[in-house]
Formats: structure tokens, sequence, C-alpha cells
């Protein structure tokens, strides 16, 4: 069974306000050390896979995870560490970038519907339609009517997709802004990793306050009954991955899906 006390520690009821500022961003959510989150981790891992293949047989409903964050808060990294022992034939990974070509001819939630996850799949969002509200607020990318009636807009797409059967798993993916420019500066000093970094990074680093705060409103102007966010520690990448884990894992316990009912009967195959 999941941790239901990480899973409260998280959680951001409807109404509330995140506190951003105010949460530890090395929390360790109860666990113990490095080692305690690698075994849970294992246990969580082959648990995810099992439900999965339940979803995936059932065919009737979809997991959406969305993950949002600054940059570097680790989102590819959960994804990577979470989701290995996952059929890659019932998942969907989709990346969102600044929208072009055909997608700036759609409203802004177009190209995110058509990315939302079939039925049987779990869908994962890195980076999603909160980019929309945020990055173009902060960025200055609209004039603050647009994107001051996003969040209502979104609150209202997201019952869609849960009253068809999506339900979904919102993190905000939380560091320190000190965190932040350490991992930056290993993308650097990495030739490895340093095709990852961008020079905008560094344009949003310097509005890290104006981001907290787009932040902190639009999280508390969504978290809802029906697609509630989770504020996860993210400084421990260990945390971290056990902590998306365990809302996975939590989710899909909850909705317990059922493999269908053979069609024939009992066979003896010579």
């Amino acid at each position: 069974m999941a941790d239901s006390k990480l899973i409260r520690a998280t959680r951001v009821e409807p109404g509330d306000r995140p506190r951003l500022g105010a949460r530890d961003t090395s929390d360790r959510l109860g666990i113990a050390d490095k080692q305690a989150a690698a075994t849970r981790l294992e246990d969580l891992v082959g648990r995810l896979a099992l439900l999965q293949n339940r979803l995936w047989a059932e065919g009737t409903r979809s997991v959406l995870l969305v993950l949002q964050g600054m940059d570097a808060s680790g989102k590819d990294g959960a994804i990577r560490r979470v989701f290995t022992g996952v059929n890659p034939m019932g998942c969907r990974v989709a990346a969102f970038k600044a929208p072009a070509g055909v997608e700036l001819r759609h409203d802004y939630l177009w190209r995110i519907h058509a990315a939302c996850p079939d039925r049987g799949q779990i869908g994962i969002f890195n980076r999603s339609h909160y980019e929309d509200v945020v990055a173009v607020r902060v960025r200055k990318l609209a004039p603050e009517p647009v994107w001051k009636r996003r969040p209502r807009h979104i609150r209202e797409f997201e019952r869609l997709l849960a009253d068809e059967g999506t339900v979904q798993v919102k993190v905000f993916l939380h560091i320190s802004s000190e965190e932040q420019r350490k991992r930056l500066q290993e993308r650097l000093d990495d030739p490895e990793k340093r095709w990852k970094f961008r020079p905008e990074d560094l344009d949003d680093r310097r509005l890290w306050d104006e981001f907290q705060a787009a932040y902190e409103e639009v999280i508390r102007e969504t978290s809802t009954d029906w697609a509630p966010w989770h504020v996860v520690p993210a400084e421990r990448k260990w945390v971290r991955n056990v902590a998306v884990a365990e809302l996975l894992v939590d989710t899909l316990e909850r909705m317990d899906p059922q493999l269908p009912r053979p069609t024939f009967e009992e066979l003896t195959i010579e």
C-alpha cells in the first residue's frame, strides 16, 4: 500500500495556498535514508508495473501525470527512475515547448488535449498547460486579462478529463534557488549534460521570485477535488522519486483496475 502520510504531507487541499516559501525543499518526508528509499522505490516500481498492466488490460480509464517545476527541478530524472519497470506500450510522454506553427493557430489547450493519454494508458506531461499561465504571465507574453482567465479554463478542462475517465496526478517538484544554481552549473560542467543548458534558463533564473509567485497563485486556483496538486520536495532526488511513485501507486490502487474476464471456457492446450 502507498504511504498515506507522505501523500497527505504533499497534497494541497482545494482552496488552500501551497505556501511554497514555507516548505522545506530538502524534506525527507519520513524516509529514513537513501538506502531505505532505494528499497521502497524498488517495491513501488514493481507495484506500478503490475497496476499499469491491469489498467492497460482494462482499457476503460487512464492516468495523467503532470510534472511541473522550475528549470532543473528533476522532471526528466523522475520520469526515468519511476517508470523503469513499466511497459512502454502502455505509456506516453509529452514534453511541451513554446507553441509554434499550427499550434499557434489554435487555442492554447488544443495541443494539450491532443496529447492526453488513450484509455488504458498512463500519460506523462513533462511541463504542461500550466506553462500557458505561469511562463506567459512572468515573461509577459500576453496581457493580464488573457492569462488571468486561464486557471478557470484549466479547472473545467481537468474536470472534463476526470468526468471522461482520466485520473490526474499533478506534481510540482520544489527546489530552492541555490539548488537550481548548482544543477545548472553541473549541466555546464558536464559534457554529457551541456546540451540541456539553454541561455534562456538564466533569463528565467533572474525572475525566480516572479515564477514562485505565479506558481503559488496558479496552484491555489487549480488544486481541486477532481485534480489536486502535490508539492514534492525535490532537492533529494531519492525522496523525489519515491514521492512521485507513491502518488502514482496510490492513484492506481484507488482506481483498482480489473483484468477482463476471458470470453472462452477453460482450455488445455495440447
